[in-house]
């Protein structure tokens, strides 16, 4: 009887490449550090997103564009109006971390699966040279779809952003012993935007390793190749989930007791503001989240297989 031997941390496939192998704790504490950083860096930019997409009335001055982002605190002076943009900074730091491991730590788990139960078929279907890049986007695909186990704490994070008074003194847990699934309210939505998004931030990102790089362990990836990958993909998922990104976010920041469906408020939208409302909010957010998931998502790639080595 051989002795068994310890699971390479990348072992070669029958096109060539290779299957990247990370430890669990590497995978948590690399996705986990990235959330935390993006939380400390980001959360005002976030915030400043979400109350632009949230606004349905034409932006014409700056006068106008200030009372949206800094709402009741917009005439404070600059340091109020900063410390403003920190609202439901609990719940951001329990989603956003959660959500970070989950996501950037979850996708290898998934990838995992497809790669030693169907990477023949990938191969098959896409050809040997491009079956890696596109296991890789199912994977965060499928991970991203189940992420709306996570949605009562971005509801709850997008409400506090953009509508404090749909609190009206109620804690969490009066919140969430009233409304119960309620919170899930918009998870079709919210899955529906995930699909695309996710697949386009994990494919965007192996297909620049794959083929700008010619990586074929993308564990391997320098800090900087890294860099320029997040950015392909981050920019690819926030072009491809926009519109449901605006519809999803309207259906969570309303009042808890305003049960309107996610066709009524895309009819409500196409009637009264057009379909360019479906991008409000693309630049700033290219501009401002675009970064902001480039810079996690740069740090979960880069840390995990770092964690790696050393664990």
């Amino acid at each position: 009887m051989s002795p068994s031997l310890p699971a390479p941390k990348a072992l070669a496939n029958a096109a060539g490449g290779k299957v990247e192998r990370e430890s669990t704790s590497a995978r948590i504490l690399g996705a986990g550090t990235a959330g935390l950083a993006e939380l400390l860096v980001f959360h005002p930019v976030d915030t400043i997103a979400k109350r632009l997409m949230s606004n349905q009335t034409r932006v014409t001055s700056s006068s106008q564009l200030n009372s949206v982002i800094f709402k009741s605190h917009a005439s404070d002076p600059i340091t109020g109006r900063f410390f403003s943009l920190f609202p439901g900074l609990g719940y951001a730091a329990a989603y956003k971390i959660l959500q970070r491991i989950y996501k950037f730590g979850g996708q290898p788990f998934v990838r995992d699966y497809l790669q030693t139960n169907h990477r023949g078929e990938f191969d098959r279907t896409f050809g040997a040279s491009n079956g890696k890049a596109i296991l890789h986007a199912t994977a965060g695909s499928l991970i991203g779809i189940g992420e709306i186990v996570l949605l009562p704490l971005d509801v709850l994070k997008i409400k506090r952003q953009t509508n404090p008074e749909a609190f009206r003194g109620r804690g969490v847990m009066k919140i969430v012993a009233d409304e119960g699934f309620g919170l899930y309210r918009g998870w079709g939505w919210t899955a529906a935007r995930n699909a695309p998004g996710s697949f386009a931030l994990f494919g965007g990102s192996a297909a620049a390793k794959q083929y700008l790089f010619e990586l074929s362990d993308y564990n391997s990836a320098t800090w900087f190749q890294n860099f320029i990958a997040s950015i392909a993909g981050s920019s690819a998922s926030l072009i491809v989930s926009a519109p449901l990104d605006v519809v999803k976010t309207r259906i969570q920041n309303r009042n808890f007791e305003i049960k309107e469906s996610g066709a009524k408020v895309i009819s409500n939208m196409i009637r009264h503001e057009g379909f360019s409302a479906f991008f409000k909010g693309l630049v700033p957010k290219l501009l401002m989240t675009g970064p902001k998931l480039t810079f996690s998502f740069w740090l979960a790639q880069t840390l995990i297989p770092a964690f790696n080595k050393v664990m």
